[in-house]
């Protein structure tokens, strides 16, 4: 079973599609702007209905999870699907 199935995230639907805050839709078929294993820092801009945090790279959303809208963070990515990633908080 995949972790996009146990999540709920789908990828479909209006955190799915990568488009909204970045200001443009981003092509799934492109090359993502994360690799798993890598920190980023972000911001995370809202909450998921799952209560995950929200942040974007280049329009690409991530789910981090355990973040709060209005967070800096730092977030190493653990997965990466076509449309979203999933991120956890790297403690400092």
């Amino acid at each position: 079973m995949s972790y996009e199935r146990r999540s709920g995230y789908s990828g479909r639907g209006s955190y799915g599609g990568g488009g909204g805050y970045s200001g443009h839709q981003y092509n799934s078929s492109s090359p993502k702007p994360v690799e798993i294993g890598k920190e980023y820092d972000v911001q995370v801009i809202e909450t998921s209905q799952r209560g995950d945090g929200i942040a974007r790279i280049q329009g690409f959303v991530i789910f981090v999870k355990n973040g709060k809208a209005g967070e800096n963070l730092k977030i190493k990515i653990i997965s990466v699907g076509s449309r979203f990633a999933i991120a956890e908080i790297v403690n400092n």
